[in-house]
């Protein structure tokens, strides 16, 4: 029997880069759906956008002339070809509240969640992969229950009675760390007028400044509410690290890296981490992108002036160009994530491109 020639490395090369291509196109179909699913909330919610610019007591002819202005007397058809167009060009619109626009806005409240949600992720990665693969390696021990409980309480607890929590005993009683908000009051101030803005992300301006005052407030701020997210993202990580490896180390090639006498440690980290690693992968990136979409609870209760806190407070002003415009952004950077981790996936692992 004669075997099939392997693929080039050209013809691979070729292969993932239409494999790219087909995964881009997807993005944008799915992208273009979000759209289309935002668009039609904004047009079906009993708020009336124009009432909330002029107020109930405007006349019918300033109620028609700002309709006309908005382009709200189009059909329904034409409205949404311009709000895309707008939207490809970053014009999410106007906020009703500020008058500003939106995409203006979310710049200046996404680096917020960007460094919360970052930390967090770094956290609970650097925690969970270990610890899931010392429970892994040890099932039925006291570690792994261990590991199995503190995952389980991440899972079941709430994230915003952790956060009361936590601020009650670290902040209230034993004053470890800061309270709400990003800065004291007087290094915001300094933060604000004082020290050049570069990210949006206080730890990394403040580093570059060299305000290592403002990077210590910073971190006594930032240091609860991430620990927080990074031990729901820990909780996930270390059990999926575990179900991975565990299925990994009763795979024959294990066996046979052990009859060989290789090393445990290079058994584990090396040969099955490496497939480990692979669905990994996509579990970190779908946690950080839960970080930075569901921290809205987080933000709330820390006082984090971040995108959740936005959308929530445009909700409650029934500021529907804010609210559709930042859970586009939240679509838009969980799909792009995931997206991205797919490309890795195939970069990583040569089985996946086919």
């Amino acid at each position: 029997m004669t075997s099939l020639p392997s693929p080039t490395p050209d013809r691979q090369f070729t292969r993932l880069l239409g494999q790219i291509g087909y995964g881009l196109a997807a993005l944008a179909i799915t992208l273009l759906g979000l759209m289309l699913v935002t668009f039609l909330i904004g047009r079906v919610v009993p708020t009336d956008p124009v009432l909330s610019i002029v107020g109930e007591r405007a006349t019918p002819a300033q109620i028609a002339a700002i309709r006309e202005k908005l382009g709200l007397d189009l059909p329904l058809w034409q409205q949404f070809f311009i709000y895309v167009r707008d939207a490809v060009q970053g014009d999410l619109g106007n906020s009703i509240r500020t008058g500003k626009s939106v995409t203006s806005e979310i710049a200046r409240y996404f680096p917020a969640t960007l460094e919360l949600a970052t930390l967090g992720t770094i956290f609970g990665t650097l925690v969970g992969v270990p610890a899931g693969v010392l429970a892994a390696t040890r099932p039925g021990s006291i570690a792994d229950q261990i590991v199995r409980v503190v995952g389980l309480m991440g899972y079941s607890m709430p994230v915003f009675w952790l956060g009361l929590i936590g601020l009650l005993v670290f902040y209230g009683q034993l004053d470890w760390v800061s309270g709400p908000g990003r800065l004291d009051p007087t290094y915001d101030m300094m933060m604000e007028f004082t020290l050049n803005t570069y990210t949006g992300m206080i730890l990394i301006d403040a580093a570059l400044n060299g305000a290592w005052d403002v990077f210590g407030n910073a971190v006594s701020h930032i240091i609860l509410p991430a620990g927080l997210l990074g031990y729901v993202s820990m909780a996930y990580i270390s059990r999926m690290t575990r179900s991975f490896m565990m299925n990994e180390l009763g795979q024959e090639y294990i066996t046979t890296a052990r009859v060989k006498g290789m090393p445990e440690w290079r058994v584990i980290w090396v040969h099955a981490m490496k497939n480990v690693a692979v669905p990994l992968i996509t579990v970190i990136a779908l946690s950080y992108a839960y970080l930075l979409e569901g921290s809205v609870l987080t933000e709330t209760i820390f006082a984090w002036p971040g995108l959740g806190s936005y959308i929530t407070d445009a909700l409650f002003a029934n500021d529907m160009p804010a609210v559709l415009g930042g859970t586009v952004v939240v679509g838009v950077v969980f799909v792009t994530l995931n997206m991205a981790s797919d490309i890795l996936y195939r970069l990583v692992d040569p089985r996946a491109r086919g």
